[in-house]
């Protein structure tokens, strides 16, 4: 879930989101194209060079850089190139080669493990010793798994523990962020801290974040009603916000102060706001899953009293198990990941990759591992750079060739048809399905046809999939944008990639974006987001 950096103005309130979009939203979101198509007749390389050079010309892109390739997906002929080998920030474009070595490396039955053992002895229902949580980096795991791992203990017949709950998540090392990620983020969902040990508050699987809600109080005067997804102590609440009259302006503000897991909750909540909900990160994630789970051991009756819970000591050999959490299989997961550009999924597996090839959780290990991968693919790993699994960072440096060399190399892996289900699908409105994509390029020939993964940076934006054209054969293609000062490019993209689909391979139909829309304040005016991190979506 790579964002735009460097904001001018944060959102004031982000809110909860539903994995299928309503109709309406996306018909409010829908550009009309083909009212500005224009046919250019000629050989397939003259026509399609044409077409595309003429959409880049927008004056959105003045001053900018692209880095544009489309091949034909059978033979891998490149059908068009523009500065193909120009390093640019791809953004959430980073999440394709993070997610096709984890499919290749980890394997699509791969696993996260979460276990609960014990070190001591029993006595019927007294365990002398310690009890240990040990993760393996799943970013899935929900408060409810919590649940039910204790639930396993206490069915075990454990009702007291004298040691203490130790936290192993020792599997991935103690570095939480990644490089050059943005400070001012750091209360943000989509830059969480990423430990063997996380917890997830939905179905969205933001790891390492919490739901704040907040509904305003029964009278103006009165604190707005809040409530924490999941419950937990972990995170504090200093609620400095007042309910006011209806009719007057929302100024509710939600944000982790820095080092802490306070949240101060601040301004003004009028009597007739809705409720509104803000994902939140934590600070030590590995505390935070220990504190989830030692309230759902209370809850079932299991005491442990040998003091405050450890953080990152490792389970000792020969410990014994006595529960275990497996979250869903890798060709499952890698769907919220890529249909939701989830950042946390793309860092959870980078390290995961990190510890298979090399024994070591760390970004480092990780990246090294994604390297030999792409490298092994034909991929010039020595033209582009790397840092993190998401595209969060401004770091990374990805040509738009070496995506393509990427997209043509995986059709002929034997997990391909899992990895290309993942991937968003222009204008399909469910969440599961659409993602990303799902209100862009709507009644187009591309709509239901184009699967690509989006990135959007402040300054860079990235659309990267594959697309069938009019005349039935499968385009594979890259648009990497940067240092544009617009809020968005991205119909800029949608036109390439509409242009390919009306398209074929004798007749090329030019497809020009509409103009930008007037901006307005909170709209245009503000740096885009990736469509499935607003709250409500707007996309």
């Amino acid at each position: 879930m790579s964002r735009p950096v460097n904001r001018a103005k944060r959102p004031a309130s982000r809110r909860t989101r539903a994995w299928a979009a309503p109709a309406a939203v996306v018909l409010a979101c829908t550009l009309i194209w083909s009212s500005s198509a224009t046919t250019v007749a000629g050989p397939s390389d003259t026509g399609l060079k044409g077409a595309i050079d003429t959409i880049l010309t927008d004056p959105r892109l003045d001053g900018g850089a692209a880095s544009v390739v489309v091949a034909d997906a059978a033979t891998g002929e490149t059908l068009y190139q523009r500065d193909s080998g120009d390093r640019l920030m791809p953004a959430s474009n980073t999440k394709l080669p993070t997610s096709a070595a984890a499919m290749a490396i980890l394997g699509p039955d791969y696993r996260f493990r979460t276990d609960a053992l014990s070190t001591g002895t029993r006595q019927g229902s007294l365990l002398r010793g310690n009890l240990y949580l040990r993760g393996s980096g799943d970013p899935t795991t929900l408060a409810a798994d919590y649940d039910a791992l204790a639930a396993e203990v206490a069915a075990s017949g454990i009702k007291r523990v004298t040691g203490r709950l130790i936290a192993d998540d020792t599997r991935f090392d103690s570095q939480r962020l990644g490089r050059s990620w943005a400070a001012d983020d750091e209360s943000s969902y989509y830059s969480a801290q990423i430990s063997a040990l996380t917890v997830a508050p939905d179905t969205d699987y933001d790891a390492g974040s919490v739901i704040v809600s907040v509904a305003p109080g029964t009278r103006p005067g009165a604190a707005p009603r809040l409530t924490l997804t999941p419950p937990t102590d972990y995170v504090d609440l200093d609620i400095r916000a007042t309910t006011v009259p209806a009719g007057r302006p929302n100024t509710l503000g939600i944000e982790r102060e820095h080092g802490s897991n306070t949240v101060s909750i601040t301004g003004n909540v009028p009597l007739d706001a809705s409720t509104t909900k803000e994902w939140v990160t934590v600070w030590e994630p590995t505390g935070y899953a220990a504190a989830v789970f030692a309230d759902a051991l209370a809850a079932h009756g299991v005491r442990v009293t040998g003091g405050p819970a450890r953080l990152g000591r490792p389970t000792p050999a020969g410990a014994a198990p006595l529960a275990t959490h497996t979250s869903m299989p890798l060709k499952e997961l890698v769907r919220p990941f890529m249909k939701l550009s989830n950042n946390m999924h793309a860092e959870a597996l980078t390290k995961a990759i990190g510890h298979e090839t090399a024994g070591s959780g760390t970004w480092s290990a990780g990246l090294a591992g994604i390297s030999g991968y792409l490298k092994k693919e034909g991929l010039d790993t020595a033209a582009l750079r790397q840092v993190d699994g998401s595209g969060l960072s401004r770091m990374n440096n990805i040509p738009a060739a070496e995506f393509v060399k990427l997209l043509l190399a995986v059709r002929d892996a034997p997990w391909y048809a899992d990895w290309y289900e993942s991937l968003p699908v222009a204008c399909a409105p469910d969440r599961a399905i659409g993602g990303t994509l799902r209100s862009r390029m709507c009644r187009t020939p591309a709509a239901l046809n184009a699967r690509a993964k989006t990135g959007t940076l402040t300054g860079a934006s990235g659309l990267s999939g594959y697309v069938t054209d009019a005349g039935g054969r499968e385009l594979v293609f890259s648009i990497v944008l940067n240092n544009h000062l617009a809020a968005s490019v991205k119909s800029i993209e949608d036109a390439i990639v509409t242009t390919l689909a009306s398209s074929t391979g004798t007749t090329t139909r030019l497809v020009r974006p509409p103009p930008p829309r007037a901006a307005t304040s909170g709209t245009d005016s503000a740096p885009a987001l990736e469509c499935s991190w607003r709250k409500p979506s707007r996309c």
